[in-house]
C-alpha cells in the first residue's frame, strides 16, 4: 500500500516538474525585422516585448506562449523612419499600440523546442505564423537561482496579409524577415 502511494506521488511530482510556466523577460526579449529598401539595402528595426508568458510541457509537448509587443517601442536608428513606420501608413501605433503572438503548436526534438506555430496579430488582423527555432536552451540562472529558457526564432512573413501595403507599388518587397529573441524566467 505504502509502495503504491509513493509511486503515485512520485509520478505526480514528475508530471508537475515537466510542465513549467515562465514570465517573459522584457530586457532580453525583442522582435527584430529586416525589410527590403528598393532592392538595394535592408532596413532593420526592433520592437520591445512588453510582457508575456510561456508554458513548456516537455513530457506531453502541450506548450503555449503569449507575447505582447509594444509597437511604440519601434526603433530603427533613424528617427524620421521610426515616425513613418509608427504612422497610419504602416503600423498605425496610435490605433494599434500592441502586437500579439499567441501559440500552442510546439514541435520538439527530445526536450528542445524546434518550431512554434501560432497566430500573429498586427493592426487588428490575425494571421497564422510559424517560427523556427534557430537556437533554444534552458539553464539555471546563477543570479536568479531559477531556470531560464529562451532562444532565437525566425520566420518570413508577407506584410500585406496584415494590410501593410505601403510601398509595394513602388518597388518595396512584401516579404519581411522576423527574428525573435526571447528569454523567460521560471515562475
Amino acid at each position: 500500500m505504502f509502495k503504491s502511494a509513493l509511486a503515485v506521488a512520485l509520478a505526480a511530482l514528475a508530471a508537475a516538474v515537466q510542465s513549467q510556466t515562465y514570465a517573459i523577460d522584457p530586457s532580453h526579449t525583442a522582435v527584430i525585422f529586416e525589410a527590403d529598401h528598393y532592392a538595394t539595402s535592408t532596413n532593420r528595426g526592433r520592437f520591445a516585448a512588453k510582457e508575456g508568458s510561456v508554458t513548456i510541457d516537455r513530457a506531453g509537448h502541450k506548450s503555449s506562449v503569449e507575447v505582447i509587443v509594444d509597437m511604440a517601442s519601434l526603433i530603427t536608428g533613424v528617427a524620421a523612419l521610426d515616425r513613418q513606420l509608427q504612422g497610419k501608413n504602416f503600423f498605425n501605433v496610435a490605433e494599434h499600440p500592441v502586437g500579439r503572438f499567441v501559440a500552442s503548436g510546439f514541435s520538439f526534438a527530445d526536450d528542445r523546442v524546434t518550431e512554434v506555430s501560432g497566430a500573429l496579430t498586427l493592426l487588428g488582423t490575425t494571421q497564422p505564423v510559424t517560427l523556427r527555432a534557430m537556437r533554444f536552451n534552458c539553464y539555471r540562472h546563477p543570479l536568479l537561482k531559477r531556470e531560464v529558457c529562451g532562444g532565437d526564432f525566425e520566420t518570413t512573413i508577407r506584410r500585406s496579409r496584415w494590410g501593410i501595403t505601403r510601398g509595394l507599388d513602388s518597388g518595396f518587397q512584401d516579404e519581411v524577415r522576423l527574428l525573435v529573441q526571447v528569454e523567460a524566467i521560471a515562475q
